[in-house]
């Protein structure tokens, strides 16, 4: 029998994947893919392998989870590497718990090669320190998905309702690692007012995501660079 492989693409540029899942991609002779996976990263697959689309998008699917994970199982008798092509993290999100069990039950050899989560990318993208100290002593990642799109007043209406304040400073990044990439401040009294901002994408919500803590970086980030170029004239 051949190897499963339940790879993270990262947020979609290439240049973020792991060394070892460019390989991986690059001998896969099957490929169950997302819906969300870049044509960027697609080109790295292996030309002879067989692609296929097995991606949910606002309630709609290709395949049931029981199917991919029948596909999968069987896929592993007749192929050497057989991929799993997830974005971001496959173990954020990403269903790997029931596709483990599934291949752990029928005997299937695996292996789990992490992706950059969309979470921290978005984070780096909005130069926002999720565990600052000064504001955060952890994280927490939760799923908001809400049919029809990104329901943003609805989001805003929830997080109050949880008791917290209605000034707490949020950062919403779509698209992330992308050349549409988009990027929204706000707290969370205004998150009824976005437009234009689309699913998918990213809500970070507390203290370090204060837009002048994003100013502070880039000043910062500024005057290093400066002082660089006088060290090296």
């Amino acid at each position: 029998m051949g190897k499963i492989y339940l790879v993270g693409a990262g947020p979609g540029d290439p240049e973020l994947l792991t060394v070892r899942a460019v390989r991986i991609l690059a001998s896969a002779d099957i490929v169950l893919r997302d819906a969300l996976l870049t044509q960027e990263i697609l080109r790295l697959v292996s030309p002879r392998a067989r692609v296929i689309d097995v991606g949910k998008r606002c309630g709609q699917k290709l395949l049931t989870q029981d199917e991919i994970n029948t596909y999968l199982i069987h896929a592993a008798a007749f192929s050497e590497t057989v991929v799993r092509l997830k974005s971001g993290d496959p173990l954020i999100f990403g269903r790997a718990g029931e596709e483990i069990e599934a291949l752990s039950k029928a005997g299937v050899d695996f292996e789990i090669v992490p992706g950059i989560t969309v979470a921290l990318a978005a984070a780096a993208a909005a130069r926002v320190s999720l565990t600052d100290r000064r504001f955060a002593s952890q994280v927490l990642f939760t799923t908001a998905h809400r049919k029809g799109g990104a329901a943003y007043a609805e989001l805003g209406n929830a997080l109050l309702s949880r008791g917290l304040d209605s000034q707490t400073p949020c950062v919403i990044v779509a698209s992330v690692g992308r050349e549409s990439q988009q990027m929204r401040w706000t707290d969370i009294a205004g998150m009824g007012k976005l437009s234009g901002v689309d699913a998918p994408a990213v809500l970070i919500v507390g203290r370090v995501a204060r837009p002048e803590l994003e100013t502070i970086t880039a000043d910062i980030w500024k005057q290093v660079q400066e002082t660089t170029v006088q060290d090296e004239q």
